[in-house]
C-alpha cells in the first residue's frame, strides 16, 4: 500500500541538525519512507492523508526500562534507590509470574506506543514474553535477561540466568521481521560478582553483541565500587571486557571524567533517566560534559516502578531544562539535542540501521502530534514547542514500520480493556487487595 502524508510540520534530523518543513509531505510505501518534502509527489497513492495542524516527527526511542514494572508502578515511592530496589521491590518481583510478566509488558505497550514510542530497550527476566507481547503490537524493541551473581547465589543460580540470557539471543535474535534483537545485560557491579560478569562479557564479544548495563546510578553504587576494587563501575567493567563489543550504560549519574574518556573511546553509549534519576534522589548525570565529549546520548524512562510512568515527552522536557539550571547555563542543553538523543541516537544505539530519521530510504517509523490544543499555540518553534509545551496525550498517530499502531485513541494492534483488566487482577493478587 502506498500512503501519502501532507500538509504537516515535517521534522527532519541529522547528526546536530533539524529541519521543520512546513506543509511538507511524506510518502510511505511497504514500510518504507520513498519521500520527505516540501513538494506533492505527482504519483498516485492508494490513501492521502490530510496532517493539517499536525507535526510528524520519527518516532520515540525509550532506551532504558523494564516494561513488565508497570505492575509495581509506584511501590517504595519516597525511598532511596539502595532500600527502595533491596527492601521494597525485590520481594514483590519474586512473586512474579510468567503470566504476570506478559501482562505488565502488555500494559505497559499500551502506554508506549499512545505517547508515541516505537522502539525500546528492555531489561528483565522472562523476557521471551515481553518479545512475544511485542510481536503482536507491532512495536520494536531490544530486550535482555540481565545477569546477576550474589554471593548467596549457586553456581547452578548463576548458570541458568547466563542460560535463559542466550535462549533469548538464540531464539528471539531478529524475530518478528527483525522488530525483535536480544541484547546481553548485566544488572549492575553491584549485583554482579567479578567472576560472573568477565565470563559472561567474553559471551557477549563472542557473539558480537550488545551489553546493557546499569552503571554508577548512585554516589553510593560508585563509591562503594572504588572502594572495593579500586576502581569506578565504569573503569571495573572495562577491564573485565564488557565494552568490547558494544554497549550501552544507563543512569551515569556519578561518573568521573575518566569514566567519560573510556566511554568516548569505547564507543558506548549512554541513557539519561532524568525522572528516575530526580523521583529517587540519584542526582545529575553530567549531561553537558558528555555532550561536548561527543558521546552518543539517549533517553530513558527508567521503570514505572521509579517514574512512574512510560512518558519520553516527559523525559524530553526534563532533560531540555535540569541541566539548564543545574549549570545555570540557559544553552547547556537545546531543544535539538534533546529530540536526537530521543530519537536518531536511540535508533544507533539500538543498532537499527534505517532509521530515527524522516529520510527517502529509511524505514517508516513516525508519530504525529496535533497541535490543535492551547498548549502549542502559536507554533514558532517546533523543536521547542516538543521539547517544552507538547505531552504525550498530544500524539495522534503512531507508526510503526510502516503499520498504524495508533491513531486518534484507537489501538490497532492491541485490546485496551482486556489488557487493563488482566493488570487489575495480577495487581489484586499481588498486593492482597
Amino acid at each position: 500500500m502506498k500512503t501519502l502524508y501532507k500538509n504537516a510540520y515535517l521534522l527532519q534530523n541529522s547528526a546536530g541538525e533539524i529541519n521543520i518543513i512546513k506543509n511538507g509531505c511524506l510518502a510511505v510505501q511497504d514500510g518504507e519512507i520513498i519521500y520527505a518534502g516540501s513538494s506533492v509527489p505527482n504519483e498516485k497513492f492508494d490513501c492521502v492523508k490530510d496532517m493539517s495542524g499536525k507535526i510528524i516527527m520519527p518516532g520515540l526511542y525509550n532506551c532504558h526500562t523494564h516494561s513488565p514494572m508497570t505492575l509495581l508502578r509506584g511501590v517504595g515511592s519516597g525511598l532511596p534507590l539502595q532500600n527502595w530496589l533491596f527492601d521494597c521491590i525485590f520481594p514483590i518481583e519474586n512473586r512474579l509470574t510468567k503470566e504476570d510478566i506478559r501482562i505488565g509488558s502488555e500494559l505497559a505497550l499500551l502506554e508506549m506506543i499512545a505517547g508515541g514510542t516505537v522502539s525500546f530497550s528492555d531489561m528483565y527476566f522472562h523476557p521471551e514474553e515481553t518479545a512475544e507481547a511485542v510481536g503482536e503490537a507491532g512495536i520494536m524493541a531490544n530486550l535482555s535477561r540481565h545477569v546477576q551473581a550474589f554471593p548467596f547465589d549457586s553456581e547452578k543460580d548463576i548458570e541458568n540466568r547466563i542460560n535463559e540470557s542466550l535462549s533469548l539471543i538464540k531464539n528471539y535474535d531478529g524475530a518478528f521481521n527483525g522488530r525483535v534483537k536480544a541484547d546481553f545485560s548485566i544488572h549492575a557491579e553491584y549485583t554482579c560478582s567479578e567472576k560472573t560478569a568477565e565470563f559472561y562479557s567474553s559471551l557477549c564479544s563472542q557473539y558480537g553483541g550488545n551489553m546493557h548495563i546499569h552503571l554508577s546510578e548512585t554516589y553510593k553504587e560508585h563509591l562503594d565500587c572504588k572502594d572495593k576494587y579500586g576502581k569506578t563501575p565504569a573503569m571495573w567493567f572495562n577491564s573485565l571486557g564488557a565494552f568490547e563489543s558494544s554497549a550501552f550504560l544507563a543512569h551515569c549519574v556519578a561518573i568521573e571524567d575518566e569514566d567519560v574518556e573510556i566511554i568516548k573511546q569505547k564507543n558506548v553509549s549512554v541513557v539519561h533517566n532524568p525522572t528516575s534519576n530526580m523521583k529517587l534522589g540519584s542526582g545529575f548525570m553530567p549531561l553537558k560534559k558528555l555532550l561536548q565529549a561527543g558521546i552518543n546520548i539517549c533517553l530513558g524512562t527508567d521503570g514505572a516502578a521509579s517514574n512512574n510512568n512510560l512518558n519520553m515527552f516527559e523525559e524530553m522536557h526534563l532533560a531540555g531544562i535540569i541541566h539548564n539550571g543545574y549549570e545555570k547555563d540557559a544553552t547547556a542543553v537545546s531543544a535539538r539535542d534533546v529530540i536526537n538523543m530521543a530519537t536518531i541516537n536511540g535508533a544507533a544505539l539500538q543498532r537499527r540501521e534505517n532509521r530515527g530519521a524522516l529520510t527517502a530510504g529509511n524505514r517508516a517509523d513516525f508519530i504525529a502530534i496535533n497541535t490543535d490544543k492551547p498548549h502549542l499555540h502559536p507554533c514558532l518553534d517546533v523543536p521547542a514547542l516538543i521539547v517544552y509545551s507538547a505531552s504525550a496525550s498530544d500524539v495522534c498517530l503512531t507508526v510503526c514500520d510502516g503499520k498504524t499502531l495508533y491513531e486518534d485513541g484507537e489501538f490497532k494492534t492491541l485490546d485496551k480493556e482486556k489488557i487493563i483488566y488482566n493488570a487489575e487482577r495480577a495487581a489484586e493478587r499481588l498486593y492482597n487487595r
